[in-house]
């Protein structure tokens, strides 16, 4: 009875470990490496947590462009290219709203896209310039290296100050 007990246990094993899935085991660099050489294959966001958000913080601004990145699947708005600070910045959102465990999330994706759009805006009016950018890369860094206790911080919108929010 403990052979084939053992066996299953065994197969079932080896059949999980051959799923390619983008875990917490690869580090911040790397999924910004294969994001800039367009290498990144999962279809979801890194399954990262709160201890990366400095890492990836360092990378807030970088306006390189991207044109292999994860898109949110129930959005029907294709973007076919994103500048790699705001696909960071929507990535620390995605670990924002997981901890917080956000009735918004779809999956791990915080939003339907990496784009803000205007808050005061009866319809989305969605916005991709440098001033944006900028504004919200400044908003997710003060948010994080405010004072504040972790509790506090987390449950805090980066944005609320701002103009934007997310599409």
């Amino acid at each position: 009875m403990k052979v084939p007990l053992i066996s299953f246990i065994l197969v079932t094993a080896m059949g999980f470990s051959g799923c390619e899935k983008y875990n917490s085991s690869r580090d911040v660099d790397k999924y910004i490496d294969e994001l800039i050489s367009g290498t990144y294959k999962s279809y979801d966001l890194p399954d990262f947590n709160t201890t990366d958000i400095s890492a990836l913080l360092e990378y807030r601004n970088e306006t390189t462009v991207i044109t292999n990145f994860p898109q949110n699947p129930v959005s029907s708005f294709r973007q076919s290219e994103c500048k790699l600070g705001m696909m960071v910045l929507w990535t620390v959102e995605s670990l924002r709203a997981v901890e917080n465990n956000s009735r918004f999330l779809i999956g791990r994706f915080p939003s339907l896209n990496p784009v803000l759009v205007l808050k005061e805006s009866s319809e989305p009016q969605m916005v991709f310039d440098d001033k944006s950018h900028k504004e919200a890369a400044k908003a997710y860094y003060d948010w994080w290296n405010s004072c504040r206790p972790f509790k506090d911080k987390i449950s805090t919108d980066p944005l609320a100050k701002t103009h934007y929010r997310w599409h």
